[in-house]
């Protein structure tokens, strides 16, 4: 919601808060109900504080981009259909969405980048048996939107096949992330 909040005041997104508030609200709630601890010590190195923040980050991006392609498919779907909803009315042109979602994937790819060179410097073993499934889930994730953004380049990849790659894309890196933590704090207890 922060990083929305400071896009918000140089391109308009304002239409991404109907995605962010609701999650970001239970987000809260389910903290609150999980009383999960924080796992972060103070002995955490710079690289390795540098690597969580530039994944949060690029997570970030990824979940506005995936809100981004769920109101870009709803948009195309309606302008289709010709139901023009007040929704609709009060989204950015159809032209202007497709700009702001790659310019998310962009950014997110960008920081996910950095965040697996950053994981691959201070980790002692990226390969770790508790760690191998966020990997190579994440590198997977890496390389679907890096073929995503070479497919807009190259072959001017946009509209539902975009929406396709960049939600298959965000469920990866979900699944790297909430997936991993779900089996191991919940089910194996670790």
């Amino acid at each position: 919601v922060f990083l929305l909040l400071g896009l918000n005041l140089s391109k308009p997104v304002g239409s991404l808060f109907l995605g962010a508030y609701p999650l970001a609200a239970a987000t809260i709630v389910m903290a609150l109900i999980t009383h999960t601890p924080s796992r972060l010590v103070p002995d955490e190195s710079y690289g390795m504080l540098s690597h969580i923040a530039l994944s949060i980050t690029a997570y970030s991006l990824f979940t506005l981009a995936a809100i981004q392609a769920a109101l870009l498919y709803f948009q195309n779907r309606q302008l289709k259909q010709n139901y023009n909803s007040l929704l609709v009315r009060n989204l950015p042109p159809l032209q202007t969405m497709e700009s702001l979602l790659f310019g998310f994937l962009l950014a997110g790819w960008l920081l996910l980048s950095a965040s697996l060179i950053s994981g691959w410097l201070f980790l002692e073993n990226l390969f770790a048996q508790h760690l191998v499934h966020k990997t190579l889930l994440s590198v997977i994730a890496w390389v679907v939107f890096g073929l995503l953004l070479w497919g807009r380049h190259q072959l001017g990849w946009r509209g539902y096949k975009a929406i396709r790659w960049t939600l298959a894309g965000f469920c990866l890196l979900m699944l790297a992330y909430f997936g991993s933590k779900l089996v191991r704090e919940f089910i194996l207890h670790i």
